[in-house]
């Protein structure tokens, strides 16, 4: 269930990008961020983790912002969304776990220019259960470490009811579930884990698939994690605040880096996500989350290129994101379904580089022509592999 734009007044501080910026509302309607129709069509593959929030901005954006144009994201999972951007099956690729110097370079050599990464949003990762009676409950990274690692199976172990010794625990087993699919929301959990936890570290590691022990649940994608929590009566998963807020499933508040059990809420996801050092590459994690912050915070990446692109799928990809990033309503959508905005500064980074799609394609046309339409340069044509 929506928790209604009415949640969105105590963030009223949080800054935005002046409407001006905005391709969105009715004094722009059907007209791009330039005051443009556009007409391009778009394919994207990857994250289930935002999926809430891009199928709703795809479908304003799609209706009452450019009619003209059409965008089909599939939610498949991190790793597969990586795989089909670098295999250029899709026009742009989403991700809770950016990529690394070594993909990009791959990526680079596939496509013949280089490839992109910013990210769009954050969103927490929330330990939901299956009990009603067991929301609120208090985790820390070593009580959430044992869950996972089998060393606690039942919810009245002493290491969680010293956690919460004003909650009348049931002895019932715990069921962990985890996604099954090669995950991005699977990467933030399992580094936050490996981050805090040094037993967990040596032995499982983080990323996005992990050598899970015997006795857990897999469920693909996040309504798979959700769908394992709710028909198991000790089930207890990680998944994206959103679809957790969605189910209204009982959900863990997690002690951060300053001791204290937070809640997830929208509020203490921008917390968190305030506390990111954001680099210039865009590489970052976001780690040792205290004050009112959710310790357990992600990043979504979208990828493009910098060429290969026809003009209208360009200009529709550039504008998709910059009205996503920029308009207000969009914005508040973001808030009402949990998910952090980007700050002011970091929104005029992202939409720097974002304007840098198909940017070495000369003009951005397809096929690398000039502007008095002759062809460019053998290596321009090399670079421009259209989709």
């Amino acid at each position: 269930m929506r928790n209604g734009r009415s949640k969105l007044a105590a963030l009223a501080a949080i800054p935005l990008l002046a409407a001006a910026c905005s391709s969105g509302g009715e004094d722009t309607e059907n007209a791009g961020t330039d005051g443009e129709a556009l007409t391009g069509s778009l394919t994207g593959a990857g994250a289930s983790f935002p999926d809430p929030l891009f199928q709703d901005w795809i479908y304003t954006y799609t209706n009452d912002v450019q009619p003209g144009t059409s965008i089909n994201y599939q939610s498949v999972g991190s790793g597969a969304g990586i795989e089909q951007f670098m295999e250029e099956t899709v026009d742009f690729g989403s991700s809770e776990e950016y990529l690394d110097d070594e993909a990009l370079q791959e990526a680079a050599d596939n496509r013949g220019c280089e490839p992109l990464q910013f990210p769009v949003t954050f969103g927490s990762v929330v330990i939901a259960m299956n009990n009603p009676e067991l929301d609120g409950l208090v985790l820390d990274p070593e009580t959430i470490a044992g869950i996972y690692s089998r060393d606690i199976t039942t919810f009245d172990d002493p290491a969680i009811a010293e956690l919460n010794p004003e909650m009348d625990l049931p002895g019932d087993e715990i069921v962990p579930v985890h996604r099954s699919d090669s995950s991005g929301t699977t990467a933030v959990f399992s580094h936050y884990l490996a981050h805090e936890v040094e037993s967990w570290d040596e032995e499982y590691g983080e990323g996005k698939e992990i050598d899970w022990p015997s006795g857990l649940v897999g469920g693909q994608q996040n309504d798979g994690v959700a769908q394992g929590i709710t028909q198991n009566p000790g089930g207890l998963g990680y998944v994206n605040q959103s679809f957790a807020q969605e189910s209204e499933m009982s959900v863990a508040h997690v002690v951060n880096a300053d001791g204290e059990p937070i809640e997830p809420t929208t509020e203490s996801t921008i917390a968190a996500s305030e506390e990111a050092d954001v680099p210039e590459n865009f590489q970052f994690s976001i780690d040792d989350i205290g004050g009112s912050g959710y310790p357990i915070a992600g990043t979504n990446w979208i990828f493009t290129y910098t060429c290969g692109y026809d003009q209208e799928t360009a200009d529709t990809l550039v504008d998709f994101w910059t009205w996503a990033l920029t308009d207000e309503s969009a914005q508040e959508v973001s808030g009402e379904l949990g998910y952090a905005p980007l700050g002011d500064e970091l929104t005029e980074r992202v939409i720097a580089e974002l304007e840098r799609t198909n940017s070495e394609n000369g003009d951005g046309s397809e096929g690398g022509e000039d502007e008095s339409g002759e062809e460019g340069s053998e290596e321009e044509s090399a670079e421009d592999t259209d989709q």
